[in-house]
């Protein structure tokens, strides 16, 4: 069943005043639902600003809008979990945060390439996966929900990613089970204590 997204946008004076209160007084951590509805709104949000359609610049050259959406992603980190991934809103934002972007001209298009240092843009990525996580867990993800939503959010960004998933639940690799060691109740403690196993670390 496909879920409506949930656009938020910001008016020109808020963003001049730098004022989000608005949104937080909806979407703070202690407005958030836990588990299932939580889940959910992951992928959910997208971003918008309006007042700004008659200036020819890109909104990561804007200095006004590069001060509100930094400042807003410092009271509000969790942008990875919520931001849809099929838009270019959260793409836009995160250009905003950086510490340096440009942008050129491509023949034949018409919207200008904006360029990072992808190490800036790792970092971060980097730094944001903390919250994200946050989310995650407050939600009730698996291992494996993490894992995927950590890959698209590389994917979305066109940067490497190559981590293993995680094993499922109740797998336990062969090796651990060939290097298992068996104690039995009156063979020495493996804790060095000299006492017999029953009567040491096995007395529970």
């Amino acid at each position: 069943m496909s879920r409506d997204l949930i656009f938020y946008q910001f008016s020109r004076s808020k963003v001049e005043q730098c004022d989000f209160s608005h949104f937080l007084s909806l979407y703070a951590p202690d407005k958030l639902p836990e588990g299932r509805a939580l889940q959910e709104m992951m992928n959910l949000m997208m971003f918008g600003i309006e007042g700004w359609d008659d200036d020819p610049r890109e909104i990561h050259m804007v200095p006004e809008i590069r001060r509100f959406y930094t400042a807003f992603h410092d009271a509000w980190p969790y942008w990875l979990y919520f931001c849809n991934l099929d838009v270019d809103t959260l793409r836009a934002m995160t250009m905003c945060c950086l510490p340096s972007i440009s942008t050129m001209q491509v023949d034949g298009q018409v919207q200008v390439k904006v360029t990072c240092d992808p190490l800036d843009l790792i970092k971060f990525i980097k730094r944001d996966f903390l919250p994200m996580n946050l989310m995650c867990e407050r939600a009730g993800i698996s291992e494996r929900g993490i894992y995927d939503r950590t890959k698209a959010v590389f994917e979305y960004f066109n940067l490497p990613f190559d981590a293993e998933p995680p094993a499922p639940v109740g797998y336990m690799a062969p090796s651990s089970v060939r290097g298992t060691i068996r104690i039995g109740r009156n063979d020495p403690c493996p804790c060095g204590s000299g006492k017999k196993y029953k009567k040491c670390c096995g007395m529970g």
